[in-house]
């Protein structure tokens, strides 16, 4: 069984075949106790995730039947058990979002042990795994923290992969990419770093001296902060190999 929440919620089982979750509630419920990695998860944390306002008298009453509808529908080899105040899921199949984690940090250590190579497999291999904005279908209040979460580990996946990718003898692929991602979120200095050494590396210096001033503005404008060590450092290195 196969348990997707970097996306909209899903589930698949051993055929592949999907399971019918429901709705909003329901799909709120199992990403909970997902996200709660075998932990059990209180009664009063999961009516606050599926009313918001006003609840009705029956909260109990039907945390317990979107409960026992979704054990249904998940079947074996999952399970979904009450315990004490509140509900326990040993999802018996693999999360997507663990693994994303797992991938993640394997390939942080192998960049930090000196292997890019591997490291950069190791870090495509975990980015393949997303489908869209995570928990797109569940109730807002679960999905904003969670989605913050983990856009913020795959960002930095991101730039590990442009660190690995330019370490191992590719900054021209590295480029097109940086390119996007530092236009889209332009105050992160390490991909800004990262964007500039792609640059030098594909024998584009100029290039990355204007990507370094052009961020520098940008930093005093929207913060009124000059560029740090890293960004600075980076810079030096590009002027250190610019001809003349």
């Amino acid at each position: 069984m196969e348990f997707r929440i970097l996306g909209p919620l899903a589930v698949l089982r051993a055929d592949g075949r999907p399971a019918a979750l429901g709705g909003r509630k329901p799909r709120t419920l199992l990403a909970a106790l997902l996200l709660a990695r075998g932990r059990v998860v209180p009664d009063e944390r999961l009516v606050s995730l599926l009313w918001e306002g006003v609840r009705p008298s029956t909260v109990d009453a039907q945390v317990c039947t979107y409960a026992s509808r979704l054990r249904k529908a998940l079947g074996r080899p999952a399970r979904l058990v009450r315990v004490g105040g509140g509900y326990q899921l040993t999802p018996g199949g693999t999360v997507d979002a663990e693994e994303f984690e797992r991938l993640a940090a394997v390939g942080h250590d192998e960049l930090r042990a000196g292997r890019p190579v591997r490291a950069a497999e190791l870090f495509r291999a975990a980015l393949e795994l997303w489908r869209g904005p995570v928990l797109a279908d569940v109730a807002e209040p679960l999905r904003a923290g969670e989605a913050a979460r983990f856009d913020e580990l795959r960002l930095a996946v991101l730039e590990g992969r442009f660190e690995a990718e330019i370490a191992s003898g590719d900054p021209v692929r590295v480029v097109p990419d940086a390119t996007a991602f530092v236009l889209e979120h332009p105050l992160r200095e390490r991909a800004r770093a990262l964007l500039m050494a792609a640059l030098g590396a594909s024998g584009r210096p100029a290039d990355a001296v204007e990507v370094y001033h052009h961020g520098r503005r940008l930093l005093d404008e929207r913060l009124g902060m000059a560029p740090g060590p890293a960004l600075q450092a980076a810079y030096r290195r590009v002027l250190d190999v610019q001809p003349g």
